[in-house]
């Protein structure tokens, strides 16, 4: 009976021995780190991953995300220096470098997205509302974006945090301002459409009138030569038929007389005529010389 008592307390004892033997040591993981927390009270930080001991019953271990955590920021309106109203929306990545200060000053990673969230648009709304809507949506959004995270990162090192990245997602302006604007670009580009469209009407009428002009300083450049040409022509014919006459007038009268006569008479009619060939009115026909033939009669 005796040993039974004796057997059964050495087990309790080495029951007892391996719980709190169990209870000194914990595991840091690659993507944490430890706090001991000794009666409510900090008294180190372990950031490297591996096996680590405690007191047992009287420490407390707190373990620490080491990877990098994000927050969002949720939609706000942001007004900028040319006091025009934006609709932000950002976010930033942080890690938490010193876990002893955080804890010290924010407790958790709760309290810390907290104050870091409140530090984020705070730094939001200083930045973009020191410069133009433009430089926001297009200018200088990457040099912003550097800034904020630059303020920010001043103000978390008092929590032991580092800021990795700060990033504008989103930044438009607010629903009816979109609308009122929208309305205002189709309004001006269907103006200048409107003054694109008189332009060309104006260039095209200018186009045709000058092909009109062009056309009829053509058409009198061309009269004008051809009634020149014309003119000479008959100059040239009338010097011909003078030099013609002056040779020879009593000939040159008979033949142009006859020639006349052949015109007047052998035209497309009713009329028929019944000549022998070699009567006086063919004789230019037999002879270019107009000489009559022998024997021939005469008219």
């Amino acid at each position: 009976m005796r040993l039974n008592v004796v057997g059964g307390t050495m087990i309790a004892l080495l029951l007892i021995a391996l719980v709190l033997a169990y209870s000194t040591m914990f595991t840091v993981y690659q993507t944490r780190q430890a706090l001991v927390i000794r009666l409510g009270e900090p008294i180190r930080d372990i950031t490297k991953p591996g096996l680590n001991f405690k007191y047992p019953l009287v420490d407390t271990v707190i373990h620490i995300d080491k990877r990098i955590l994000d927050i969002e920021s949720p939609a706000q309106e942001v007004i900028a220096s040319d006091y025009k109203r934006l609709v932000v929306d950002a976010f930033a990545r942080y890690k938490i470098t010193k876990p002893l200060l955080f804890y010290q000053t924010v407790g958790s990673v709760e309290g810390g997205n907290a104050r870091l969230l409140t530090l984020l648009n705070s730094a939001l709304r200083r930045v973009l509302g020191e410069v133009t809507l433009m430089q926001v949506v297009r200018d200088q959004r990457e040099e912003l974006m550097a800034k904020v995270r630059t303020q920010v990162e001043g103000e978390a090192q008092a929590f032991g945090i580092n800021v990795v990245d700060v990033r504008i997602r989103r930044a438009d302006l607010p629903e009816q301002n979109s609308q009122a604007i929208y309305q205002r670009m189709q309004t001006e580009r269907q103006q200048e459409a409107a003054q694109f469209r008189a332009e060309g009407s104006r260039r095209s009428q200018e186009i045709r009138a000058k092909a009109d002009r062009d056309v009829t300083v053509l058409v009198a450049e061309a009269t004008s030569t051809a009634e020149r040409v014309r003119g000479e022509g008959d100059a040239e014919r009338n010097r011909i038929f003078a030099e013609a006459y002056g040779k020879d007038a009593a000939d040159f009268f008979t033949f142009y007389r006859a020639m006349q006569a052949y015109e007047q008479g052998l035209q497309k009619s009713d009329t028929r005529l019944l000549l022998r060939p070699d009567t006086e009115f063919f004789r230019f026909f037999a002879d270019p010389n107009g000489r009559p033939r022998a024997g021939a009669p005469k008219q």
